[in-house]
């Protein structure tokens, strides 16, 4: 199958653009230069995004489902579930709308 892409663009850049250009690529995960120029032109932006907030929230998100599972477990068998739980339980829940919203507020502020 023969690409819809046929016609051929030439930059000339220097190396130490093509050093920042490789950097850029590497940081937003494109696959080349090609298709992050490609995306970089027809939207007018590429997004750098650090994900080490959303590996967060979702390892908050899996602590607060496997404790909310222990305690209806803990519910159905006992037909009762401790204050302590509950509070615990509300602490986690605060904590992951607390990230949640710094994590809003950074795509908030992007340029």
């Amino acid at each position: 199958m023969m690409s819809k892409r046929v016609i051929n663009l030439k930059v000339r850049i220097t190396p130490e653009e093509q050093e920042i250009i490789s950097e850029k690529i590497g940081r937003v995960g494109e696959k080349n230069i090609s298709a992050y120029i490609r995306r970089l032109v027809l939207t007018g932006h590429v997004i750098e995004v650090d994900m080490s907030d959303f590996r967060e929230l979702r390892r908050l998100v899996s602590i607060e489902s496997n404790n909310l599972n222990q305690y209806a477990r803990r519910a159905n068998e006992t037909g009762s579930i401790y204050k302590a739980d509950i509070e615990s339980l509300q602490k986690s829940h605060k904590e992951l709308i607390r990230l949640l919203g710094e994590i809003l507020d950074k795509f908030n502020n992007m340029q």
